[in-house]
C-alpha cells in the first residue's frame, strides 16, 4: 500500500501530470475571465501578481539541474510549468501578444494572412524562444533535464497547434478568446484538413512512444519518474490536436470553473462632455 502511494510510482505520475495539466490550464481561464469582467487595468494587475510563478519557475528550474531523484524530477516538472503559465497568462492578459491589434481581413491572401497572424502572436513568441534558448544554455552538461524537456514539449505542441489553427481545422473553441485577444479569432480558419496536422499527430505520437520507452527502461526512480511525466504531457498534447478532430465537448472541461462572461462596458460619447464643451465660455 506504500509503495502505490510513493512518489515513485509511475502511475502517481501519470496522474499528477494529467491533474496539472487540467487544473492549470483552468486556473489561467478562470484567472483571465475574472479579469475580462474586471475591466481596467485587471489584465496587468494579473500578469504583476503572477510573477511570483515566473520566479519560482525559474529558481526551481536552477535548483533542480543536479538533483537526479524522483523529487527533482517532480520539482523540474513543476518548475517548467509555473514558467510556462506566467508567459500563458502574459499572453492571454493581451500584455505580452503582438504588435497586430487589428482583425484579419477576410480576403486576405495566405502570405498577407500569415504575416499578420505572426504579428498578433510575435512578442509572445519571442519571449518563448529566447526563454528556450535560456534553459538550453542553464540544463548544457545538467543531470536532471526534465524541465528543459517539459518546456521543450510546451513550446513545439503549442507551436504545432497554432499552426493547425491557422491552417484549418474542423473545431476550433473561440469562447475561451479574452476581450485583448478577440482578434485572434479572425487569424483561424475551419477546414476539414490541412496538410501540417498528420505531421503533427506524428511527430507527437513518436514523442510519446519514445518517452515512454524511456520510462520501461530507467535505471533510476528519478528517470522513470521524469520520463513518465513526459510521456504524459505529450500525450495530453496530442489529445489536445485530436480534439481539433474529433466532436468531442472537450471545453466542457473547464467551462463550468469560468465565471459568466458579462458584457463590455459601452462607453455612452453622449454622457462624456468633449474638451470644448468643457471650456466653452471660459
Amino acid at each position: 500500500m506504500t509503495d502505490l502511494w510513493s512518489m515513485t510510482n509511475p502511475w502517481i505520475a501519470a496522474l499528477s501530470a494529467l491533474f496539472l495539466w487540467w487544473f492549470s490550464t483552468g486556473i489561467i481561464l478562470w484567472r483571465v475571465r475574472r479579469a475580462d469582467n474586471q475591466g481596467h487595468d485587471a489584465h496587468l494587475w494579473s500578469v504583476l501578481l503572477g510573477l511570483p510563478l515566473l520566479l519560482g519557475g525559474v529558481v526551481g528550474l536552477n535548483e533542480t539541474l543536479t538533483d537526479t531523484s524522483a523529487t527533482g524530477a517532480y520539482l523540474a516538472f513543476l518548475s517548467a510549468l509555473a514558467l510556462w503559465a506566467w508567459v500563458e497568462l502574459a499572453f492571454l492578459s493581451g500584455i505580452i501578444a503582438g504588435p497586430n491589434t487589428n482583425p484579419c481581413p477576410p480576403g486576405a491572401a495566405l502570405p498577407d494572412r500569415f504575416l499578420r497572424a505572426i504579428g498578433t502572436i510575435l512578442w509572445h513568441e519571442i519571449l518563448l524562444i529566447t526563454l528556450l534558448c535560456a534553459l538550453v544554455i542553464l540544463s548544457h552538461d545538467a543531470p536532471n533535464i526534465f524541465g528543459l524537456w517539459t518546456f521543450a514539449i510546451l513550446f513545439f505542441a503549442r507551436i504545432s497547434a497554432k499552426l493547425n489553427l491557422f491552417f484549418g481545422v474542423p473545431r476550433i473553441h473561440t469562447e475561451f478568446l479574452p476581450r485583448p485577444l478577440a482578434h485572434l479569432a479572425s487569424h483561424f480558419r475551419r477546414a476539414p484538413m490541412n496538410a501540417v496536422f498528420p505531421v503533427s499527430i506524428t511527430a507527437l505520437s513518436y514523442a510519446s512512444y519514445c518517452f515512454t520507452e524511456r520510462a520501461l527502461t530507467a535505471p533510476t526512480p528519478g528517470s522513470l519518474i521524469g520520463f513518465t511525466l513526459l510521456s504524459a504531457l505529450t500525450l495530453l498534447a496530442l489529445l489536445e490536436h485530436w480534439f481539433m478532430v474529433i466532436p468531442l465537448p472537450d471545453q466542457k472541461l473547464w467551462r463550468w470553473m469560468l465565471p459568466e462572461r458579462k458584457p463590455q462596458p459601452q462607453v455612452m460619447q453622449t454622457l462624456r462632455p468633449t474638451l470644448k464643451e468643457k471650456t466653452h465660455g471660459l
